[in-house]
């Protein structure tokens, strides 16, 4: 559905060579036709400019860009905006008409397309039903919540039936419990359309909860890449290792390790990882039943990913020395990764 080869984009700062950016470096990337792919990176990691090249919004420099059929980084005027109607978009703001109602917001860029207005009046009740804004249709954006405001934002990008719907930071000025709803609906709208959904975010939770895979960004660069449940799993570069830290260690449990390896000295703190079936399956139970071991949970979490389970346990563990490396032998044994925490 979506490739990317070779991709640069540099922005000039000034008039000589050396005064450029290079937002984003040599990017490769295959996007699969219905898979909600994510990108994350913190703040200049050059995901914004990436996702605004695949609607023609920023051109690049070097590489090919092509969406669908189209190669959208050498088409222009009224071929590049007939593909733009292929590929819906989203923002962290809104960007709503505030002097026009939800219906109207939705029903704009159908008026721009020429839509006739019975037909436009159809499609705009099917959106209004898809997002769930029954009995919104008349207020005014300042009138609704945030959540309301980004699903009126999410009717629109979809009015003219686009293949492919990007998200920019599209949660990321909403709370926690509304950003959930957000995500749900997009789950919901990918599962009934078929829709190819790529998102950037900064936020990890974002990618953890509806993304079949996701791209890491640093620099310019993808630097790190594969399934969710993959990267979770088995974080390969520091920049992924602190952000899967953000879903599976929270702070207050790096204060609570603090004190027992200060309080236990000859105990172990240890993590334990588990993903799939073994998420749901009785571990400490066991290891009370089977060893002589003082079992204390300092803070565990179990999170679901499109492909499955993936859960994180710190426990800390006291006992003779052979006793606790028997355990965590029995530990290993059953697929569960483990880490030895000298140091939170």
């Amino acid at each position: 559905m979506i490739t990317l080869s070779k991709v640069t984009k540099v922005f000039k700062t000034g008039f000589s060579a050396s005064d450029s950016i290079k937002a984003v470096d040599d990017i490769h990337l295959k996007i699969n036709s219905g898979e909600i792919f994510g990108i994350i990176g913190y703040s200049g990691a050059g995901k914004s400019t990436l996702i605004r090249m695949l609607n023609g919004l920023e051109l690049p420099t070097e590489g090919q860009v092509i969406v669908g059929d189209k190669e959208i980084s050498k088409i222009k005027g009224s071929q590049l905006r007939k593909a733009r109607q292929e590929i819906g978009m989203i923002f962290q703001h809104f960007n709503l008409l505030w002097s026009r109602t939800v219906r109207e917001n939705i029903a704009f860029p159908l008026e721009i397309a020429g839509m006739g207005k019975e037909q436009r009046k159809k499609r705009v009740d099917e959106l209004i039903k898809l997002v769930g804004l029954e009995g919104r249709e008349n207020a005014y954006p300042s009138q609704l919540s945030g959540g309301q405001k980004q699903r009126v934002g999410i009717a629109r990008a979809l009015a003219n039936n686009p293949k492919v719907l990007l998200c920019d930071e599209a949660t990321s000025a909403l709370d926690p419990q509304t950003t959930d709803a957000i995500l749900e609906l997009l789950v919901d709208i990918n599962k009934k359309l078929g829709l190819t959904i790529v998102l950037i975010t900064h936020e990890m939770h974002v990618i953890r909860k509806i993304c079949h895979r996701v791209a890491v960004m640093e620099k310019g660069r993808i630097v790190e890449m594969g399934e969710v449940l993959d990267v979770f799993k088995n974080p390969k570069q520091p920049i992924t290792k602190r952000f899967v830290q953000q879903v599976t260690e929270p702070e207050e449990t790096k204060e609570a390790i603090d004190h027992l390896l200060e309080r236990y000295p000859k105990g172990k703190v240890i993590q334990l990882t588990f993903v799939g079936d073994e998420a749901e399956k009785p571990l400490i139970t066991r290891l009370i039943r089977n060893f002589q071991l003082d079992v204390n949970i300092v803070q565990g979490k179990i999170s679901q990913t499109q492909k499955g389970s993936y859960g994180t346990l710190f426990i800390h563990v006291d006992g003779e020395e052979h006793e606790v490396n028997r355990a965590l032998e029995y530990i290993q044994e059953h697929q569960v990764s483990v880490e030895v925490i000298n140091h939170a």
